[in-house]
């Protein structure tokens, strides 16, 4: 079992910047693919980016270039530093991770994640 808790969300003028931590439980983090989604209101669960166990990264094209996933193995921790911000990224962002290794499209994909945080909210003012 693995669990998942979610900081560094909160209130942020446009153009800001955020960093969002996960902080994982358990001893096998580092085997884990670990993604960022998020939930705006009103819409459904959408991937923001993933990381594989070996540092191989992948985003949404909305946030390329401005998103930066980036783990920390020693830590157990996985890290969203979100920059350029913009209301359109105003969303619960919840840190997922997932066991199995698998291409981008089934990292993209939310049911294929094993646990998930609470969530963190991310509020982007204009």
């Amino acid at each position: 079992q693995v669990q998942l808790v979610e900081s560094g969300g909160g209130l942020v003028q446009a153009g800001g910047s955020l960093r969002l931590s996960c902080a994982a439980s358990g001893r096998t983090f580092s085997s884990y693919r670990m993604g960022w989604f998020r939930q705006a209101p009103g819409k459904e669960r959408e991937f923001v980016a993933a990381i594989t166990s070996g540092g191989s990264t992948n985003y949404v094209d909305s946030v390329k270039g401005r998103f930066t996933i980036s783990r920390d193995n020693a830590k157990n921790t996985v890290y969203l530093q979100m920059n350029s911000l913009n209301p359109e990224d105003t969303a619960v962002y919840y840190c997922a991770a997932d066991r199995r290794a698998g291409t981008w499209a089934v990292a993209r994909t939310s049911g294929s994640y094993d646990y998930w945080g609470q969530g963190t909210q991310v509020t982007v003012s204009s």
